[in-house]
Order: structure tokens, then C-alpha cells, then sequence
């Protein structure tokens, strides 16, 4: 599954789900798109110590560094300002040569507690992690799963800061043992630490 031309595909979708809504009723939905630079901390316990290791030969961490291109469509409002809807994203990083792409749908919930234009939000995403090591050309593919928060600063009428994002997740990445050559340890899940921070686009 090409994991870039899927999102393009379901971020076009909300765009025109966003759009019905808003010519419908013009209080209701709140949609937004973003690109983002991100850095992830993806950490194990157990060092691979084949020749595919994921994170390098006998590491146990590595940063990696890309890209978030996603949207979300707020579909409920109440009146104290509580939004819930659906987020999707794609994540595309690199390093040391390695590979990390990922393709995620999830659930989040924002507000306005505060009476200056911050929105902090948070939400569960569940979806598909594509990982190649380094010294291999075949890709594997896991279930991925992420926990996220974030604040957004409205900076104008359609635009958004993202200040933060703060997320925390697990898959199981390539490693010498799916490649078959090499390895002696099944290595576990790893966990992933991410920070993003950019803009956003509100329509």
C-alpha cells in the first residue's frame, strides 16, 4: 500500500466533507490542514545486533527527522467550546539512512478554556507503519498506534500556530529477524517519541 497516495486521497475526501458542511451551516464543522517539520525519538531495549538493524548495529536509539501532512474535521461543537472530531496524517522521516513512513486516522477532542485565542486539543490515532533499515531495500509494514496533545494560538482569522505537539507511540519496526538474515534476537516494539510544531489552515 503506497501510504503517501492513500492520504492524499482521505485528506481530499475531508476537504470535501468540510466544504458540504460549511455551505450547509456555516456555524458548524471547523476543518484545518497542516504540514509540519517533526522529530521522533524511536528507542528499544534490545539492540539489534544483525546487519538490518532498524536503529544502527547495536543501538538503541536513534532521531529521526521528516515531515507531518495531515487534516482534521471537527464535526461536533458544544457551547463551551468543545470540539471533537477526526484527524488524519501521514508521516514521512528519515535517518541514518533508515526509513520511517506512517499512516494514521484517530480521534481528538480541542477546546477554548482560556479567554485568549488558545486551543489546546489531544487525541488517539491508530493506523499503519511502514519501516526499511538501513543496508535493505525491503519495507515492513505493523500496526502503528499514537497518543498526541498539542496547543494551537490562532494567529489569524484562517491561520493557526501550532506551538507544540507532544506525542507518544508504538510499532514494531524492521529488523534483522524479519529480514531473515542474521538474526539471532526478536526484537520488540519500539517506542516513539515525537515534537512537532508549525502552522495550520482553518477553513
Amino acid at each position: 500500500m503506497k501510504l503517501r497516495s492513500l492520504a492524499t486521497v482521505v485528506v481530499l475526501a475531508l476537504t470535501a466533507v468540510a466544504a458540504r458542511a460549511q455551505t450547509q451551516n456555516q456555524s458548524q464543522g471547523n476543518f484545518g490542514l497542516y504540514l509540519n517539520p517533526v522529530a521522533i525519538r524511536v528507542s528499544n531495549t534490545t539492540p539489534d545486533i544483525g546487519p538490518y538493524a532498524f536503529l544502527g548495529q547495536n543501538s538503541t536509539s536513534q532521531v529521526f527527522y521528516g515531515f507531518d501532512l495531515g487534516g482534521y474535521y471537527d464535526f461536533y461543537h458544544t457551547p463551551s467550546g468543545i470540539a471533537a472530531g477526526l484527524d488524519v496524517r501521514e508521516s514521512d522521516l528519515h535517518a541514518n539512512n533508515a526509513l520511517l513512513r506512517s499512516f494514521l486516522v484517530g480521534l481528538r477532542v480541542s477546546g477554548q478554556p482560556f479567554r485568549r485565542p488558545i486551543k489546546p486539543y489531544a487525541q488517539i490515532s491508530v493506523g499503519l507503519g511502514s519501516t526499511k533499515a538501513p543496508e535493505s531495500t525491503v519495507h515492513v509494514s505493523k500496526l502503528d498506534y499514537g497518543l498526541y496533545g498539542g496547543v494551537d494560538y490562532t494567529l489569524a482569522r484562517h491561520v493557526d500556530i501550532r506551538v507544540f505537539e507532544i506525542g507518544y507511540g508504538s510499532l514494531t519496526t524492521i529488523s534483522s529477524a524479519t529480514v531473515g538474515n542474521g538474526g539471532t534476537l526478536n526484537v520488540p516494539a519500539s517506542t516513539q517519541i515525537s515534537f512537532s510544531s508549525g502552522l495550520v489552515f482553518r477553513f
